[in-house]
């Protein structure tokens, strides 16, 4: 599941990290629409307001539907057919959408078939692993990065150099209040069955009798990304071969300080030393992590430079002799910056 999700990049700064080309080649940003609603989050929960990408054409019937837009929608799917006048008296949670029953249930296929397709936008997202204290540690989920996501690079840059965003494949939809009113667009985000090297983290029961650990569905590259959104071009049955598991993914624990809804600092996403009784200074290792915080300040609702955190990372051990995502993220850091190797097959 998908319960919580951090996304710091200012307004600007989103547009630009969500650079494509389209379909005549042409190196694009997105326009925002309703962009004035966006506020960056380190800690973003259901019924929140976040980030999604989407065709152009689902906005305007006479634009290039490989064009795109970015839009400010509230977490938690309200079908276009809810008949009440107001959207919380919704009975049922539409924040995630399993990838198995999406063409099943009516609060989804509707939409789903209307090619109503869009892309959540992350830095990264939550997930608590059980203790056997009767706690939960709390791990951050996201791309692995390179050296660049160190810089901010300059507002004339053709090229993002900063955070590579997590995107998550979604669908959305447009509720009417029955009494007339401002139209309401919300989305939820798509789960599949979690790759074997986070399913340890969290666990539900998605089929009877077998306990299997969901994630969302992300659409790793700029061909599923466009794929997702195209629906004009990609059909539904298409498209929904695209949602598959994904082992191209990173995590470190950090502070349960991101429990609290309220908490909304660079302390959220931070690495911590598991066990730490104290806070540690900073390291070369986790330069990236670091240097990705300092320069996504501008625009965030964060605190000073002189406030942010120190620490050292100290990453997941592996639950078996096979190479996990905490090795690869270790050995990143270690590169201190240099592309993460590839996961080797099992």
């Amino acid at each position: 599941m998908c319960g919580r999700t951090a996304c710091s990049l200012a307004a600007d700064n989103l547009r630009r990290a969500c650079a494509y080309r389209d379909r005549r080649g042409q190196y694009r940003q997105p326009e925002w629409v309703r962009g004035e609603r966006y506020q960056p989050s380190y800690n973003k929960g259901p019924q929140s307001r976040g980030p999604v990408l989407l065709s152009r054409r689902h906005l305007y019937q006479d634009a290039d539907s490989s064009e795109r837009v970015l839009m400010d929608m509230r977490w938690g799917l309200v079908p276009s057919w809810f008949k009440q006048d107001n959207p919380s008296k919704l009975q049922f949670k539409t924040s995630n959408c399993r990838s198995d029953t999406m063409l099943s249930k009516s609060s989804y296929k509707g939409a789903l078939l209307k090619g109503k397709r869009c892309v959540v936008l992350a830095d990264g997202f939550y997930e608590w692993q059980q203790q056997q204290s009767g706690g939960k540690q709390p791990y951050f989920i996201y791309f692995p990065q390179t050296k660049d996501a160190m810089d901010k690079g300059t507002e004339g840059d053709e090229e993002w150099k900063g955070w590579r965003l997590l995107t998550m494949a979604g669908i959305f939809d447009c509720w009417e209040p029955p009494s007339g009113g401002e139209m309401l667009y919300t989305y939820t985000i798509i789960t599949v069955d979690a790759s074997k090297d986070v399913s340890f983290i969290h666990h539900r029961q998605v089929r009877a009798g077998t306990g299997v650990a969901g994630m969302p569905a992300i659409l790793d590259g700029d061909e599923a990304i466009r794929k997702w959104l195209d629906f004009a071009e990609v059909p539904t049955q298409e498209a929904v071969k695209l949602i598959q598991p994904t082992e191209n993914i990173v995590f470190h624990p950090v502070s349960t300080f991101v429990n609290n809804m309220r908490n909304n600092t660079p302390e959220c996403v931070a690495p911590i030393e598991l066990g730490a009784k104290k806070e540690v200074k900073a390291t070369p290792s986790n330069k990236v992590m670091l240097g990705w915080l300092k320069s996504s300040q501008e625009g965030s609702p964060q605190k000073k430079e002189n406030d942010l955190p120190k620490w050292t990372s100290q990453f997941i051990p592996s639950p078996s002799p096979k190479k996990t995502s905490a090795d690869v993220l270790q050995q990143w850091l270690g590169k201190q910056g240099q592309p993460a190797a590839k996961k080797r097959k099992a």
